[in-house]
């Protein structure tokens, strides 16, 4: 059976930072906090966004999340998004497994929608199967929900998938199901991170990402 790579969007595929932070300050100018130059956003990427949010918001000592989180995604749907770009290697990679025979689902914390446009505005939408993100309501903003719903959905054994991801979010989601993860270097998380969240393997560069995940789905348990 081919494998399936299942991948995720901020800090695996594209560098979204300039665009989340742009708009997480946005969020907080919108509930009336002055801007922070010592928040350091990047390390909050990963959760879902109301963690993000809260833990924003806790600098300040406000609780506002459901109001953070709508003024992040105004803010994000107007104009963050369009701030994402691939890292250099990564549409060749993701063609590379494809050539290989390997199946391309998306699989991220982010909501759906946003990730559907940004894979359009990226030109990397074509390479994919099927769009997985949180949905409104919350039932699928944690990887380990999300994915045991990627692998019924699609009828997918965990035997023959593999998870891409950055952050220990990505590791633990693939674990929680069953399905081996492979986590990057160039996102934002960290090696001990990766390594202590237990990731099956690591690869340091996007044009390597293509071998080691095609690697991954190879090996036996």
């Amino acid at each position: 059976m081919p494998p399936t790579i299942l991948l995720d969007l901020d800090g695996a595929l594209v560098d979204s930072l300039p665009g989340i932070e742009a708009s997480g300050r946005a969020a907080l100018a919108a509930l009336g906090h002055p801007p922070d130059p010592a928040l350091d956003i990047a390390a909050m990427i990963g959760p879902p966004i109301e963690e993000m949010m809260q833990a924003m918001l806790a600098r300040y000592g406000d609780d506002r999340v459901a109001e953070g989180v709508a003024a992040y995604r105004a803010d994000y749907g107007a104009r963050g998004l369009l701030a994402s770009a691939p890292y250099p290697g990564v549409p060749e990679a993701l063609d590379a497994m494809q050539a290989a025979g390997a199946r391309l689902i998306l699989a991220t914390s982010k909501r759906r929608v946003f990730a559907e446009q940004i894979l359009g505005h990226t030109g990397l939408a074509p390479r994919f199967a099927a769009v997985h993100g949180s949905e409104p309501g919350g039932a699928l903003d944690h990887k380990p929900e999300l994915i045991a719903h990627i692998l019924a959905r699609h009828d997918l054994e965990p035997d023959a998938c593999v998870m891409v991801g950055d952050r220990r979010q990505d590791i633990a989601g693939a674990q929680a199901n069953g399905v081996r993860a492979l986590g990057v270097l160039w996102g934002y998380g960290s090696r001990e991170e990766l390594e202590a969240a237990g990731a099956d393997a690591l690869v340091a560069a996007p044009h390597d990402l293509a071998a080691a995940a095609l690697a991954l789905a190879a090996r036996t348990r």
